[in-house]
Formats: C-alpha cells, sequence, structure tokens
C-alpha cells in the first residue's frame, strides 16, 4: 500500500531543494592530477564544470549540483565527482595515446599561442 503522507512529503522536498531555485558563489578549484591540470568550477546556476589538460589535450564535462546545500569543497573533497573526473582523466589520456592515420607523417603546425615551432609526429 502506498503511503500517502511520505509520497506527498518527498515531492515537496524535492520542490523546496531545487537547484534551478539557487544562485551559487562561484567557484573554483585547481589541482595538479596524474601529471595534468585539473580544474572544478562551480557556476552560479548551479552546473560544475570540470576541465582536465595535460599535455596540450584539454577536455571538459559538465554535471548537475549534487548536493546544492553542502560546500562545493566538501563534495570534491569527498569524492561525489570522481566518476565524471575519472571519465575525463581517460578520455585525455586516449586521445594522447592515439595516432593518426593521416599525420603521422606530416609536419602539423601548432597554435601561435603554444609555440611557433611545426610539431613533427615520428613513427
Amino acid at each position: 500500500m502506498f503511503d500517502i503522507k511520505s509520497l506527498l512529503q518527498r515531492g515537496i522536498e524535492k520542490e523546496l531543494t531545487n537547484v534551478d531555485d539557487y544562485i551559487f558563489m562561484p567557484e573554483n578549484i585547481e589541482v595538479e592530477i596524474e601529471g595534468g591540470q585539473l580544474n572544478c568550477v562551480l557556476n552560479s546556476d548551479g552546473r560544475v564544470d570540470i576541465f582536465y589538460s595535460k599535455d596540450g589535450v584539454t577536455d571538459v564535462r559538465s554535471a548537475p549540483r549534487k548536493h546544492p546545500l553542502t560546500a562545493f569543497e566538501y563534495e570534491l573533497h569527498h569524492g561525489v565527482y570522481d566518476d565524471v573526473i575519472d571519465a575525463l582523466i581517460k578520455e585525455v589520456d586516449k586521445t594522447l595515446d592515439s595516432r593518426s592515420k593521416y599525420f603521422s607523417s606530416k609536419i602539423v603546425p601548432m597554435g601561435a599561442a603554444i609555440t611557433a615551432e611545426p610539431f613533427v609526429i615520428n613513427r
């Protein structure tokens, strides 16, 4: 049998803790991890953006805020977003370990912001 009171209470609690109703103070936490730079950003709308850069390759993932009434640094410390971070690191490492079948023996110029020297891939 359904408990109407608990069902209504859960519905009201969900409405009260809706992340869309809150404006968060933006936060940015950076750490060096597994040879790369991890940047975790809490946006004012409650979205969490996680950037990971390693050896010139950057990838980003977004996640909804999982515990809106908990400090962002506390969430990170307790591994709330570790699954997102693990997937991000794996994807960057996969990109770094891959080789192009088209550009393996060609000179590929790098962007001017990184270096003015061409990047040569030797196999």
